[in-house]
């Protein structure tokens, strides 16, 4: 792993099935070398330890099952789709994944909970004032989206957290690598290279060998790269990840499915889609950022010029953890505003694009 990247060694250990002790302390990010040792998934490997063959095992990790905790976010239905799976294996294959699991399969306590949650990291934006705004930064183990007009900031953000996101924890940054499905053709390498080099006196070239990017050209190429980055992420020799971005979301869904005809079909597999993302950002304790586009509303009161909102309706809404709405500011000043966030309050702040990415009005 190079340089740009915080050494950490990786475990092949499972997480310790009971906690020991919960405490009432804020959710913060831990610098200790322990904390980050422990895998915060099973590998579906370990299900031959508990009789399942190793050929199904292959069969499964083929249709983008890489842990045993996926066996228990889909439905029968879906696990029945599997090659070679029948009512009778997938029920065996479930119950194999009971006894690796065990409790996490179903209800935990308050207290263990906040103890999982202290383990989520926070990547900085590249603003201390877009931090505070969201707490922290970009938060993993959740799904965070951004709307807003053309040339607000929406892909220069995305650029500023492919170098931050490899940072060390101790510089507000993840410490891993980056993968990121481009629907529009907007990422630019060289973009993110100046950033690096500018800003943070990393070596460019290391910091663009850690960054995956994948062009996506039609919705299900778009759904298929995200279920197979599960495999990827469940891979310790790969990783680690901590950073995950769809720029945009919804592009490839308007394009693929038009008119009123298609809206259900579009917003029900946009659904599946964003499940997806929302169970690889709490399994594999990744932040997950999702760049969304605005579409004029016709029956909003036009008053006082046209009123935009985000593509996707509810569908979006729902599923998306923190949501951020970027507006045109004066010159090369953006207004940021956090429109939906589970523990923060509805602020907005300013921050400016430079050379060296998204940083602080006049750093």
């Amino acid at each position: 792993m190079s340089a740009a990247i915080k050494k950490e060694k990786v475990s092949r250990k499972a997480a310790p099935k009971e906690p020991e002790q919960a405490t009432a302390e804020p959710a913060v990010v831990s610098d200790d070398d322990e904390a980050d040792d422990a895998l915060s998934y099973d590998r579906i490997e370990l299900l031959q330890d508990v009789g399942i063959n190793a050929s199904d095992i292959a069969k499964l990790k083929e249709d983008g099952f890489a842990t045993v905790g996926q066996l228990f976010q889909v439905s029968m239905k879906r696990l029945l789709q599997v090659k070679g799976v029948s009512e009778a294996k997938a029920e065996k294959l479930i119950q194999a994944g009971r006894k690796i699991i065990g409790e996490k399969s179903g209800f935990i306590t308050a207290s263990s909970l906040l103890i999982k949650n202290k383990q989520k990291y926070f990547i900085t934006t590249g603003s201390k004032q877009f931090d505070m705004l969201l707490g922290g930064g970009i938060e993993t183990m959740s799904v965070t989206e951004v709307h807003g007009e053309f040339r607000t900031g929406k892909t220069q953000l995305c650029h500023t957290l492919c170098v931050t996101a490899q940072l060390p924890r101790s510089q507000g940054g993840g410490a891993g690598k980056v993968a990121m499905v481009d629907t529009e053709g907007s990422f630019r390498p060289q973009r993110v290279s100046e950033i690096a080099k500018t800003r943070y006196d990393l070596d460019p070239k290391e910091v663009l060998d850690n960054i995956i990017v994948a062009r996506a050209h039609s919705h299900d190429a778009q759904m298929d790269m995200v279920t197979q980055l599960g495999v990827l992420f469940a891979d310790p020799e790969r990783g680690p990840f901590r950073l995950l971005i769809i720029d945009s979301i919804t592009a490839l869904f308007r394009t693929d499915f038009s008119g009123r005809g298609e809206l259900s079909e579009r917003q029900q597999r946009l659904n599946v889609h964003l499940q997806r993302l929302v169970k690889h950002a709490e399994e594999f304790n990744i932040a997950v950022l999702v760049v969304n586009q605005v579409m004029a509303d016709p029956g909003a009161n036009a008053m006082f010029g046209p009123v935009l909102k985000p593509v996707g309706g509810h569908v979006i809404s729902h599923a998306c953890h923190t949501r951020i709405l970027m507006k045109k500011g004066r010159g090369d000043n953006r207004i940021c505003k956090v429109i939906d966030s589970p523990c923060m309050p509805e602020a907005e702040c300013t921050i400016q694009l430079t050379a060296g990415g998204i940083s602080d009005v006049d750093e």
